[in-house]
């Protein structure tokens, strides 16, 4: 992989040879990683490309320094240096100016950043976990990704109910233990889980077998359909563990008790294909002790895993090289390739760009190149915070994720807002200092912001006044519960875009989702889109890489 060390760009640009391929890839964030490594595998000559001088791009994991200046990087205008004196090599395209539109907005720092601070590793993306039975987690083994990347166990998950934080019972075993289930709460949860287990069993026959099966366990086509919630309320399961299913086990983002305004509704079919990953995912490795895993040394691992795997296949990787244009083949209005800061013109097939990248809209062609990119690809926002703490949420935890279900923060709360607490085990941060990750979804960007801030004000001791103004004031009276001080903290506003298939392909922003379901989704079916004959990711090198699953969590 070709790599410089400056900060700065060079004055000296690389010359790239050869310049025509297959695939052209901007950005190296995990679906354009992914994409590259799966086009690699599958025989396609790619050019990878960053203007950054790291790997990641919004899903990196950078050092507290870096933060900051991140999130408050200006866009890049195009290269404003002279083109060189050497004529085109070809006069029949035309050159579009690319420019990057800033995706991050309403950020505040407060704190002093504790030393050493460069000791820090903090996620762009987070909070963000793998299920151990996620696909993902089988891509990273498929590929060969597994051999670069070590994950450690989330130990626990929690649930905010009431003011307090209770845990989340994942076994029968932990169901009995737990001492703030009441017996006939206990009784309830286990009548739901084996309805589950029975129809997740009935599930593997076909046909009118299966349909028999199911039909026997008592989910019905018809129930298969109905909200989830609807289905929770008719099985008659307290509300506490009517939460817990929901929001800390299916992982809903927003409030399912009220159909009118949520803006995504689970289905039983959609709740049961998440308890069964759920329960597929507790147990698969020897070393993780709960349904979710996390890498170490931070999510930028992932997409950095991937690109190793790319550039083993024959990809081939620049860093610190901007790309200030699209080449447009002038008389069909077609994609023919990319000028880069260099002023060398490289051409493809196909184009995969980056989610900041944008047309100006004033470029006035009605052709298939533009279409998709001059639209916005904006769906939403995820309110995001970043906290350094003095201590864990919970005496003697080190990687656990809390889950406040929507109005469990205060009466107009219609989001879930989660909280994910690293420790130093997975050299994400120092000795006796913890990351806490939190992030909820909003149309509001104020509204999502107070939602992060009032989960802050419930977990953390927080001096501060503007965060505490944000948020409900909570304490600890009468709980017994000891909350660290919240030492620095960075609350932000990341834009939520989705894929685009247009002629150049452009690659979604992490999602509100805790996992990776929903961005792999999008990035196979760009894949699909590019090569319909290609497998993404073949699985003949599935056995090759079996070993690696004993020792994944480790």
């Amino acid at each position: 992989m070709a790599e410089t060390s400056s900060s700065s760009f060079p004055t000296d640009f690389p010359t790239i040879d050869p310049t025509t391929f297959d695939l052209i890839v901007l950005g190296t964030g995990l679906p354009e990683s992914l994409l590259a490594a799966a086009a690699a595998a599958s025989g396609k000559s790619v050019l990878h490309l960053d203007a950054n001088t790291f790997y990641g791009s919004h899903f990196s994991s950078l050092p507290l320094p870096s933060l900051p200046s991140f999130f408050n990087a200006p866009p890049l205008p195009p290269d404003p240096s002279p083109p060189p004196s050497a004529p085109s090599p070809s006069s029949s395209y035309a050159a579009i100016d690319l420019h990057s539109h800033r995706l991050y907005s309403e950020i505040e720092i407060t704190g002093s950043s504790p030393e050493p601070s460069k000791d820090f590793l903090l996620d762009l993306a987070g909070p963000r976990v793998l299920y151990c039975a996620d696909e993902a987690v089988d891509l990273m083994l498929r590929s060969g990704a597994s051999h670069h990347i070590e994950f450690k166990s989330v130990e626990a998950s929690l649930i905010y109910w009431e003011g307090r934080l209770c845990s989340v019972p994942d076994s029968r075993q932990a169901i009995f233990r737990d001492r703030t289930l009441g017996l006939a709460e206990k009784r309830e949860m286990m009548k739901f889980l084996k309805l589950v287990q029975q129809h997740i069993g009935s599930g593997d026959g076909e046909g009118a077998a299966a349909a028999a099966a199911e039909a026997a366990v008592g989910i019905s086509a018809e129930d298969l359909e109905i909200p989830f919630a609807e289905f929770l309320k008719k099985q008659r399961l307290p509300p506490k563990i009517k939460s817990i299913i929901l929001y800390a086990i299916a992982l809903a983002n927003y409030d399912q008790d009220n159909a009118e305004s949520c803006k995504k509704l689970i289905t039983t079919k959609e709740g049961i294909e998440s308890l069964a990953l759920y329960n597929s995912s507790v147990g698969r490795f020897p070393n993780a002790v709960s349904a979710f895993i996390y890498p170490m040394y931070g999510h930028g691992e992932l997409p950095q895993a991937f690109c190793r795997c790319a550039a083993v296949k024959g990809a081939l990787y620049v860093l610190r090289m901007p790309v200030v244009s699209l080449l447009i083949d002038k008389e069909s209005g077609q994609y023919k390739g990319v000028r880069l800061a260099s002023h060398q013109d490289i051409f493809s097939h196909h184009l995969v760009m980056e989610p900041s990248f944008q047309v100006p809209s004033s470029v006035a062609h009605s052709n298939i190149v533009c279409e998709g990119l001059n639209a916005s690809n904006l769906t939403g926002y995820v309110a995001r915070g970043v906290c350094i703490t003095s201590g864990p949420i919970q005496q003697g935890s080190s990687n656990i994720l809390v889950v406040f279900p929507p109005k469990s923060l205060h009466s107009e709360q219609l989001t879930t807002v989660r909280a994910l607490q690293l420790s130093s085990n997975v050299a994400v941060c120092p000795s006796g200092l913890f990351v806490v990750y939190l992030s909820t979804p909003c149309d509001d960007v104020i509204l999502g912001k107070e939602y992060v801030c009032a989960a802050m004000n419930a977990l953390f001791i927080v001096q501060n006044s503007d965060i505490s103004k944000g948020g409900i004031s909570t304490n600890d009276e009468g709980t017994g519960e000891t909350r660290p001080t919240l030492l620095w903290s960075s609350v932000h506003v990341q834009e939520r875009t989705q894929a685009s298939f247009s002629a150049v392909f452009s690659c979604p922003m992490p999602d509100e989702n805790l996992d990776y379901r929903k961005i792999l989704e999008s990035t196979k079916q760009l894949f699909t889109n590019m090569y319909p004959q290609e497998e993404f990711f073949p699985r003949h090198s599935a056995s090759e890489n079996a070993e690696d699953e004993s020792g994944l969590s480790e």
